[in-house]
């Protein structure tokens, strides 16, 4: 026992404490709560036969700690004053949802394989976002481990999951997680995410996990019960933010600390996408998202890995990626949403929402040359100006995508862009996505035209918190023009409406395209001015009189010349063929569904200095 005390010793002199259980030997745990409102707290371990209370010593600043014996799958509680019960803040598991007590089975032991593997570089991710409940039949973490070979062959570096932190129910897009350090019950817990990241790995994929830390869900959150988690001074969309800047925020700052690094050194995560960053209220000396960068990649370092720390915001403000020593946060990149509302609202003619600010060629130029669209520009939709250049700033800081579960799943009618887009315009919205200077992100079944739409569900067992969803999601399409009725979030329904049919990528359209991403993923990797992210690199010309942007990308003397025509008549644009010794490398027309239509040929005139491309088409022409 004089062991456990020194270490016990020297964790409270280096405060702040490590939050949640940690093992210390075989048998025994050191359990760790802060838990300030709390004048006393016991620790009630379960066990088949009893249960067992005992109290645990108060420690400065708020902190409870004991050192006990435990099997490894152990259920437990705390006691907070000897009549509240509760599950542990930083539980690892909670095998019986967020209601029942916290488990150790996480501590057990699992014989990583992934001893090699180093991680990603930035500049080669290719992005697939998962929300794991819907990608498979089961809908588990080891029920994705089948389909990694097929993303691996897709040309796919890197999966997102969307939150698996414990949420209610077995039903959630994520972001009504409660237990932070928890991966959801229903998915498999912590021992079936670890067997998904070690097969990634073996399989060369990173794995990127969305983390939510500006607020908690509304069902099982307990952490006001125990400390000061949340602010009084700012508030979210979706219920009270977490205290980054008020008194007690020490603690709190260094609970959503732990939490990204236990992802990363538990769990083997190579990077965190931080939803809604914009909603993350801090006002301090140091920002919690440069804390949280710093976090991660100081146990990536540890690890001898690469991280990635990605921020979800649609401020247009580049001191989100800008580094420390200039004021920055030195995020590693961020979701950039100007380029998708670019490509969204012009080839699909809608313009409700945000996308009124949208809807014009010189958007999507503009988006493939600076990132940010609105960079200091009046935004009607807004009513004031928005956004500051991104000068400086390469390309692979920024993260583009045609769909993802919020541009998909916040449709009321759940639409994917396939669902809206003929497939001429779909073919060149891919391959403007591809061949730009970004890190490229698909959503889940996006490559082979996936017929299922993707709704919002939730599955609270509080019916109040169910009507209250209801009538928010209601209010939120009032004035959405979108086709379709209603989907009950609650309903199981709309949960089962929403999982893929990868049978559908053997089949007519779904083939095709399929084998269009693999072509353009495979171009992106085996040309180098198309991995080249230095922003003067490339050139970006728009002929307005033939709806068409040419993107010149340069590499050590090789030029790739990319020419998207984004109009109903042909172009009639410099012919590269007979010029430096180009080729023709990719030409979206030579994909066509079966029986459609016959592949359209390049036409040029009779001195060869011209070329005429089809309407809605991309072309690759490389030197």
């Amino acid at each position: 026992m004089e062991v456990f005390a020194l270490l016990l010793e020297r964790q409270l002199s280096n405060f702040p404490l490590f939050h949640g259980p940690r093992r210390i030997s075989k048998s025994e745990f050191l359990f760790t709560v802060w838990a300030p409102f709390a004048k006393k707290m016991s620790l009630q371990i379960e066990n088949d036969d009893d249960s067992n209370l005992l109290k645990m010593t108060a420690q400065d600043r708020g902190y409870f700690t004991i050192i006990a014996e435990a099997d490894e799958n152990a259920k437990y509680w705390y006691l907070i004053n000897g009549k509240t019960k509760r599950p542990d803040p930083a539980a690892r598991f909670q095998p019986d949802g967020v209601h029942g007590p916290s488990s150790l089975v996480s501590y057990s032991t699992y014989q990583w394989q992934d001893d090699s593997w180093k991680g990603t570089p930035q500049s080669e991710l290719i992005i697939y976002e998962i929300h794991v409940g819907t990608f498979s039949g089961k809908g588990t973490f080891e029920s994705i481990i089948p389909h990694l070979d097929y993303l691996k062959e897709l040309g796919i570096t890197a999966i997102e999951i969307m939150p698996v932190a414990q949420f209610p129910g077995e039903r959630n897009w994520g972001y009504d997680g409660v237990d932070l350090f928890a991966p959801q019950n229903s998915y498999g817990g912590p021992i079936g995410l670890k067997k998904l990241v070690d097969n990634c790995h073996r399989k060369q994929l990173s794995v990127i996990l969305d983390v939510v830390y500006n607020h908690v869900g509304p069902e099982g959150n307990y952490l006001g019960d125990f400390g000061p988690y949340f602010s009084y001074k700012y508030r979210t969309p979706w219920g009270p933010a977490i205290n980054y800047d008020e008194s007690g925020s020490d603690e709190v700052r260094r609970f959503i600390l732990q939490n990204a690094e236990s992802w990363i050194e538990e769990f083997h995560i190579d990077g965190l996408r931080l939803d809604a960053i914009d909603k993350i209220f801090d006002y301090s000396p140091k920002n919690i998202l440069l804390e949280i960068e710093k976090s991660a990649h100081r146990v990536a370092e540890t690890q001898g890995k690469i991280v990635h720390v990605i921020g979800e915001v649609d401020l247009n403000d580049p001191k989100i990626i800008r580094p420390e020593e200039v004021g920055g946060y030195s995020l590693d990149a961020q979701w950039s949403d100007d380029f998708h509302h670019s490509v969204h609202a012009y080839l699909t003619g809608e313009r409700f929402r945000y996308y009124s600010d949208f809807g014009e060629l010189q958007d999507i130029a503009k988006s493939l040359s600076s990132a940010f669209v609105y960079d200091g520009k009046y935004s009607n939709f807004r009513g004031r100006t928005h956004g500051a250049p991104a000068i400086g700033i390469d390309g692979e800081k920024f993260v583009y995508y045609l769909q993802n579960h919020d541009q998909v799943g916040n449709r009321l009618d759940g639409k994917r862009l396939s669902a809206i887009l003929p497939f001429e315009k779909l073919k060149v919205a891919v391959a403007l996505l591809f061949l730009s200077q970004s890190i490229p992100l698909l959503f889940m079944g996006e490559e082979y035209a996936e017929k299922a739409p993707f709704y919002y569900f939730v599955s609270h067992s509080k019916k109040k918190l169910v009507k209250a969803v209801r009538e928010g999601r209601t209010k939120e399409h009032e004035h959405n023009p979108g086709e379709g009725n209603f989907m009950d979030p609650q309903s199981v329904s709309t949960f089962l409406q929403s999982k893929l049919h990868p049978e559908l990528k053997s089949k007519s359209m779904h083939k095709v395209l399929l084998e269009y991403h693999k072509g353009l993923i495979s171009l992106r990797k085996s040309l180098r001015p198309l991995r080249n992210f230095e922003r003067n690199s490339q050139q970006v010309e728009l002929l307005d009189q033939y709806s068409t942007i040419v993107m010149n990308r340069q590499f050590e003397g090789e030029l790739v010349k990319c020419i998207f025509v984004l109009g109903n008549k042909e172009a009639n644009v410099e012919n590269p063929l007979p010029r430096n010794s180009f080729r023709k490398v990719f030409d979206s027309t030579s994909f066509v569904i079966p029986k459609e239509r016959n592949q359209s040929e390049m036409k040029s005139d009779l001195d060869d200095r011209m070329v005429e491309l089809s309407p809605f088409s991309a072309t690759v022409f490389s030197s």
